[in-house]
């Protein structure tokens, strides 16, 4: 059972039903190490292949040695502009399909249809696309081209969802599921109707009765078309999380984040402008944030001519902050917003109208006469007045349906799960949870942020499943 249909599910739906990556004959990869590896065993599969050794001595936008494995052998030399063909070809092996449910609240594509539709992504166009079929050919079916190499998040939402169907996976995907709790119960406790179900499903439990096995219990609801909640519960030898992070914005946790114009989604400024809540003669946004939906948010606001004061704590010169690692040429949007956090600081004004920046900064309180005051680095206080509040520092993922909030499962196990500062600890190489066998975690949760390296983990769960299961061949 896979919690969570973004495009890690949908990655791995791909991988289990049978469908397996093996190196392409009198292909080259640019890289002469992996290409000799690759030479080594062009018969063997990769899934069944040591990951460890060929992603050895890999470099690249990730942590992860198998993400960056799998996205070079897709998109052998991207990250320098090229547009060499992936190195892989799939072939079909439905006796090796690993029988699998994926559960999500929306239709396949996760977050993704939660996303304004007309954002242009972060990653370009074709960093957003799944195997075996090209993001920008299917652009091409709908008579489009990427804007700058960029997508909108309505395409890639589309794309998904075209994704499900084009490769038959339709039938593993459950959506309209909310997920309440997931436990690890002894096999012999469970209904013996549910003990032949799973007897049925799997190619391990064949000593089922012998040992006292424990499977994990998956218990939520469906939303039915006519609105009401259907309970299930699912019983399972492996689960895999691929919920993401979208789930809970972080709050500040000052006085008044509770006023009703205190927002922590970019979707309540759209909502605001589109209301005439808001326009040019209003009292600014106060904007809290200095990551890309905050330079979202104030691109949106600049393009609607309305007043910002943008609030954030680093220096703007602060090499963490997203701004400073991304290439001018291919990101000319987030290059003009830092340029304005730079040359328009209150303390000295600048060319914007509209807009002042507030770096090394936080806020101390809302209050219900919208009224804001901030406070800079020395200590220094001020009042300023404002129509709306928007905190845009972030989110968190929602693992409430985990036994302590899935916090024992993270790095440091004192703090909740954040997939930038404390992922789920996994198995670099099987991305199986260190603290309980038989959980995976998928995507950002595992500390993997982009689609285009969400997949290397996809891989290394399908290939500990097919080795559990027992379907590699001699």
């Amino acid at each position: 059972v896979f919690l969570g249909n973004g495009p890690s599910g949908i990655c791995l739906s791909y991988l289990l039903s049978g469908n397996i990556p093996y190196f392409k004959r009198d292909s080259l990869h640019p890289h002469p190490i992996l290409q000799r590896k690759l030479e080594e065993a062009p018969d063997v599969s990769i899934l069944d292949q040591d990951l460890e050794y060929l992603s050895e001595g890999l470099e690249g936008r990730s942590h992860s040695p198998v993400a960056l494995l799998f996205d070079t052998l897709q998109r052998p030399d991207t990250d320098f502009g090229g547009t060499a063909e992936s190195v892989l070809t799939w072939w079909h092996e439905t006796n090796r399909a690993i029988p699998h449910l994926v559960l999500g609240r929306n239709a396949p594509g996760g977050a993704w249809h939660s996303i304004e539709g007309s954002m242009v992504t972060l990653s370009r166009g074709e960093w957003m696309g799944l195997p075996d079929l090209l993001f920008k050919d299917w652009l091409k079916q709908k008579r489009r081209g990427l804007r700058n190499n960029r997508a909108t998040a309505e395409d890639i939402a589309q794309y998904y969802q075209h994704y499900v169907m084009k490769k038959g996976l339709q039938k593993n995907f459950r959506c309209g599921t909310v997920v309440i709790s997931v436990r690890k119960v002894r096999a012999e406790s469970i209904s013996n109707h549910a003990q032949k179900d799973l007897q049925e499903n799997s190619d391990s439990l064949s000593n089922f009765h012998e040992k006292s096995m424990e499977v994990f219990q998956v218990d939520g609801f469906f939303r039915t078309v006519k609105g009401d909640k259907e309970p299930f519960s699912i019983y399972a030898e492996n689960v895999v999380l691929a919920t993401g992070t979208y789930d809970s914005p972080t709050w500040l946790g000052v006085k008044g984040e509770n006023l009703s114009y205190v927002h922590h989604q970019l979707s309540a400024l759209e909502e605001a402008v589109k209301n005439n809540n808001i326009g040019i003669m209003s009292d600014p946004v106060l904007i809290v944030g200095a990551g890309l939906t905050a330079a979202d948010a104030i691109l949106f606001a600049h393009h609607c001519n309305i007043p910002v004061i943008h609030v954030f704590r680093r220096r703007v010169t602060d090499p963490g902050l997203i701004f400073n690692q991304l290439p001018k040429m291919m990101y000319p949007e987030y290059h003009k917003v830092h340029q304005m956090m730079k040359e328009q600081s209150a303390a000295c004004g600048g060319p914007y109208e509209c807009y002042v920046s507030l770096p090394e900064h936080h806020v101390l309180s809302f209050s219900k006469d919208k009224k804001c005051i901030c406070q800079d680095k020395n200590g220094y206080q001020k009042v300023y007045k404002i129509s709306m509040a928007l905190v845009l520092t972030g989110s968190n993922p929602n693992l409430s349906f985990l036994p302590n909030n899935g916090i024992d499962l993270a790095m440091d196990s004192d703090q909740p799960v954040n997939p930038k500062r404390n992922p789920i600890d996994v198995d670099p190489f099987t991305y199986e949870c260190t603290q309980e066998k038989g959980l995976y975690a998928l995507g950002p949760l595992a500390g993997d942020n982009f689609v285009r390296f969400v997949q290397g983990g996809a891989l290394a769960v399908a290939s500990s499943l097919l080795k559990k299961a027992n379907k590699n061949p001699p």
